[in-house]
């Protein structure tokens, strides 16, 4: 792997055009513009932590092919940086690149804890499980400065409401103490995604992310804690981790996992640009195979928005993963199965009646 010209601890390498915006240069960059009026020198790689004050914070998710019904996302925009991310995209409604802007421009929903919260006490709310992820990662980098994660998962345990968790990042182990409490009344569930063994493979995929041993570890201790873990293999990237589909479902069973989960890879948009610069920088020996190789899976292109076919894909690579996943829920997770959250406590907490317990 040749990443010696890369932008270090970082995945995308370049800012891509937003198709929102006439000009590129419409984009602000307001902590660039106050470095400049202050007369100080830029520092282009630093991360900038944006507070933002949305209207609402649950997403109804009307896509049929997620899994989910409702997500929260705390954080918009991703510093953990994972080169193939399918949200990407979504910064560009917000004025920014789907590329580097997309890791360095972090937006934080500084009231998503009270829009949470007077949310799930209206009267006409019904629990139903609120993901959280289902855009950008909940534990990334800014959760451990802001903690709105962690007092979201308080929100939940204060109402008795179902939670789902979606994240790569070992920091969700801080919040153990919560997430026990949660799993008492089979009101959590968490899903960790590991897209390698390998930590080198890890390191040019997912700059940002956690370890793959702390992956492994937290995987183990969630377990051994009575809170169900879903490993998503995601995404399955032909010739970069394909290969890998039985040792890491066979890995992550015998830590504990009780089910895994895959998607294969899908480049919509901007990111099939920023995937491509990216692999012809850091693998430029394979770049062509795999590329190629993903086009096989969506009908001839990088991205597919198709449901049903998106994130199965289609042709014989695609059919040779599905295999493979077959043979390792077969091999590894027989008498396996994650458990269908709790949704009849809600309505007593939310109506006062815990006072009485």
């Amino acid at each position: 792997m040749n990443n010696s010209t890369n932008i270090k601890g970082r995945g995308a390498q370049k800012n891509v055009h937003n198709r929102f915006l006439k000009d590129v240069h419409e984009t602000r960059a307001d902590f660039l513009e106050y470095c400049r009026k202050e007369g100080e020198e830029a520092d282009k790689n630093k991360t900038a932590y944006i507070s933002t004050f949305p209207k609402t914070i649950i997403n109804k998710v009307k896509s049929p092919d997620v899994g989910m019904e409702y997500s929260l996302n705390p954080y918009q925009g991703c510093e953990h940086g994972c080169i193939y991310c399918y949200a990407r995209v979504t910064h560009e409604y917000w004025g920014f690149s789907a590329g580097l802007d997309f890791e360095r421009k972090i937006l934080v929903k500084q009231n998503a804890v009270v829009l949470l919260e007077e949310k799930i006490k209206k009267k006409s709310w019904k629990a139903c499980p609120i993901i959280l992820s289902g855009n950008t990662d909940c534990y990334q980098p800014a959760e451990k400065k802001f903690e709105i994660t962690r007092n979201l998962l308080n929100v939940f345990l204060k109402y008795k409401h179902p939670v789902g968790i979606i994240t790569k990042n070992a920091l969700i182990l801080r919040d153990l103490d919560i997430l026990k409490e949660l799993a008492k009344d089979n009101l959590v569930s968490v899903n960790i995604s590991i897209t390698s063994l390998s930590e080198e493979t890890r390191r040019v995929l997912e700059p940002r992310t956690a370890s793959i041993k702390k992956r492994l570890d937290t995987v183990k201790i969630l377990s051994e804690n009575g809170i169900p873990v879903n490993v998503m293999l995601a995404p399955i990237i032909p010739s970069i981790n394909s290969h890998e589909i039985l040792p890491m479902a066979k890995k992550v069973s015998e830590l504990g996992a009780s089910s895994i989960a895959f998607t294969i890879v899908r480049l919509n948009g901007a990111i099939g640009e920023i995937f491509s610069d990216w692999i012809r920088k850091t693998m430029p020996d394979r770049a062509e195979k795999v590329l190629h190789q993903i086009e096989s899976c969506h009908g001839g292109t990088l991205g597919d928005s198709r449901f049903g076919n998106r994130m199965r894909g289609e042709g014989k690579i695609a059919e040779q993963i599905r295999n493979l996943i077959k043979l390792a829920r077969l091999k590894y997770f027989k008498d396996k199965k994650m458990p269908r959250l709790n949704r009849t406590l809600h309505e007593k907490y939310k109506n006062g009646q815990y006072s009485l317990f």
